[in-house]
């Protein structure tokens, strides 16, 4: 995790590891970071120069944290254009061979000024300043995304055919799915689960909780190494939340728990009060996080009603159309299988920004006290509006601009992100909204469907 708050003057540990990654066939180390379109983005050096990057960074413009999802770069309050540098620098206790690419090793990288001082908007940093707010009042958070994605043939075809979560599915791609699950293996990303999904071609794999800064490393590092073993099959793997609008899409579904504070209360379900107090801050908070866990345009042809997407402002026990959806686990594990699952996110998101986020809001509701409303059961879009409005269960935002406009209004937000931060993440987000308002859902399904 993220600690430092300026670049290291001295790396000792760094030859040692050099030595053993060339043991290891090690040529060239990628340094990777995502921007506030979700983009995840790379510099890469050799791995003779892996020390320098490790002790000064690798040079790099700032103007990534403007740019949209399409390359296209805005003018913020802070951030924009073409002036000014920052440095990456490797977190070496992240770093990774990667068993599906050959001679290469994998690192995510954190932001600094050429001064030696934290960069304001390094997301990753956001994210690890949460996570010691959170043990600063004693909490200690377990983290893990879900990833789905669509699986195509080069003519934009679906790999496989049959019924949704069907035996038959696995078999058309059983070894592909064998060598993914060994490569994620051989780079220490513990999974869970894997299984086909719901729409065609869509598959989805589960991790094992990490820490948040952690989970979020997971996420990039699994997502790469689905694009590669695709390619290597000769297919072509889609992380966009809608391939074919008007049908379900792809999401990518945050799972979090508070150690101690998920079970053997007294509350709903056995919350605990500050586990209560947490979740029911991430409620107040959601037409916000939606703009930073799925505010591209795109995001907005999955996010309807009835496709468990979650586009409701509420929690239930094992709720899927909610979107907070508590789960109690198996009787007897409690202790060690209660978590949340966050439904409205998808993988246009920064996952450093939607960890730190949901730690933020989580936070404030503690602070705040803040009690969890009547729980929710079955699905909303079937309810009379006169129910939904006494029970309090409202839509999410449901356009780009709505969740922009939330955001901007969100003071636990932009107190948590600091305003550069803060006003780069919304310069991006209502760049977007504007330029595609009046983009019809088959151009914009078509615009990103290979852009995460």
């Amino acid at each position: 995790m993220a600690t430092s708050d300026t670049i290291p003057a001295d790396v000792p540990e760094v030859e040692p590891l050099v030595e053993r990654l060339r043991a290891q066939d090690v040529e060239v180390v990628a340094l990777s970071f995502v921007d506030n379109a979700g983009i995840a983005r790379v510099k890469t050096v050799p791995l003779p120069k892996l020390a320098a990057a490790a002790r000064v960074g690798v040079g790099v413009s700032p103007c990534f944290e403007t740019f949209c999802f399409d390359d296209v770069m805005v003018q913020g309050r802070f951030l924009g254009g073409p002036d000014g540098d920052i440095r990456l620098v490797p977190d070496l206790s992240r770093i990774v061979p990667l068993a599906g690419q050959t001679g290469w090793a994998w690192a995510p990288a954190d932001k600094f000024h050429q001064e030696g001082d934290r960069f304001e908007a390094c997301q990753r940093a956001f994210a690890a300043a949460q996570v010691a707010a959170a043990a600063e009042r004693g909490l200690d958070l377990r983290m893990a995304f879900e990833t789905e994605w669509a699986l195509v043939t080069e003519a934009g075809e679906p790999v496989f055919h049959g019924p949704a979560y069907g035996a038959i599915r696995l078999e058309q791609v059983a070894d592909y799915a064998r060598e993914l699950l060994a490569t994620l293996r051989a780079q220490d990303v513990a999974v869970e689960q894997f299984h086909p999904e719901y729409a065609a071609g869509q598959l989805e794999v589960s991790v094992e909780h990490n820490d948040p800064v952690g989970a979020a490393d997971d996420v990039v590092l699994v997502r790469h190494t689905i694009r590669r073993v695709s390619h290597l099959h000769g297919w072509l793997a889609s992380f966009a939340p809608s391939i074919n609008p008007g049908t379900v899409g792809s999401g990518a579904h945050l799972h979090l728990s508070l150690v101690d504070q998920f079970s053997g209360g007294t509350g709903p379900f056995g919350l605990p009060p500050v586990g209560e107090a947490f979740l029911a801050g991430v409620l107040r908070e959601l037409p916000a996080l939606v703009a930073v866990g799925a505010g591209n345009p795109a995001s907005f042809l999955r996010s309807e009603p009835s496709r468990w997407a979650g586009v409701w402002q509420a929690w239930g026990r094992e709720t899927r159309e909610a979107a907070v959806r508590f789960i109690t686990g198996v009787a007897g594990t409690g202790e060690t299988s209660a978590n949340a699952e966050v439904k409205c996110f998808d993988a246009t998101a920064n996952p450093y920004l939607v960890v730190g986020s949901v730690i933020a809001a989580g936070l404030a509701g503690v602070d705040d006290g803040l009690r969890l409303p009547p729980p929710i059961s079955g699905d909303p879009a079937g309810m009379e509006e006169s129910v939904r409005t006494a029970t309090g269960v409202g839509r999410l935002p449901e356009s780009a601009m709505a969740a922009a406009n939330a955001f901007a209004s969100s003071k636990v937000l932009a107190a948590a992100m600091g305003e550069v931060l803060h006003d780069s993440v919304l310069t991006v987000r209502r760049g977007e909204a504007d330029r595609f308002a009046d983009t019809s859902p088959a151009q914009l399904a078509e615009l990103t469907r290979w852009r995460w």
